[in-house]
């Protein structure tokens, strides 16, 4: 979801009205999935359900963001809560599948993800405080993409009944996990680089314009 800030004039009752849209309430949905996931994680061993709900959640932010943007029904509420929604499922489930290392997921790749999340927000807040635009590029998309397909198949390789299915292929389907999990943590690198070295360029910018 790509929610763009906007001013307004308007009374706090109608603010919040404007706010209880489908978009936010898909957004709101995908919170609720995130908890169910990772209880899932926690108190069972329901590894294909829990895989068919992270998809289901995760397919989600394009959803709400793409409706946002076709209805005009862009908010800060919006804005806020979809990222924090997103870092919400990816960093909680990769937190609680390090606690299973048939997985494929360590506390590096854990750490590594949830680091650049923390570091690039942090880096938006204080560009954007300053009147810099900082939307997500191809990078933090394809970022996001990656991870909505390696962390299922870090689940769906948890399921002993999968796994039979497979037969043969089983070790298969682990180490295209393993290879997509390198990728993911390849990405989140690059990403978090371009990001750092974009921020820099762009604040160096403003510090050269002369004011007005």
């Amino acid at each position: 979801m790509t929610d763009e800030v906007e001013t307004s004039n308007e009374s706090p009752v109608t603010a919040r009205e404007e706010s209880l849209n489908i978009p936010n309430l898909i957004t709101f949905s995908r919170l609720i999935l995130s908890f169910v996931v990772l209880a899932l994680i926690d108190f069972t061993d329901y590894w294909l359900l829990t895989t068919a709900i992270f998809v289901i959640a995760a397919a989600t932010d394009y959803v709400d963001g793409y409706l946002a943007r076709k209805w005009n029904q862009v908010t800060v509420l919006g804005r806020i809560m979809d990222p924090f929604v997103d870092k919400v499922i990816v960093g909680g489930t990769l937190i609680f599948l390090t606690a299973h290392p048939d997985s494929g997921i360590c506390p590096w790749t854990t750490f590594i993800v949830i680091g650049r999340e923390m570091f690039v927000t942090g880096l938006r807040s204080v560009l954007e405080g300053h009147g810099i635009d900082f939307s997500a590029k191809w990078s933090g998309k394809l970022k996001m993409i990656i991870q909505s397909v390696t962390i299922p198949l870090c689940l769906a390789s948890m399921s002993p009944a999968l796994m039979e299915f497979l037969g043969q292929y089983a070790e298969l389907f682990v180490s295209v996990r393993d290879w997509m999990i390198i990728a993911m943590v390849l990405i989140t690198l690059y990403s978090g680089a371009e990001y750092t070295w974009r921020g820099m360029a762009l604040m160096a910018q403003q510090k050269s314009t002369p004011e007005k």
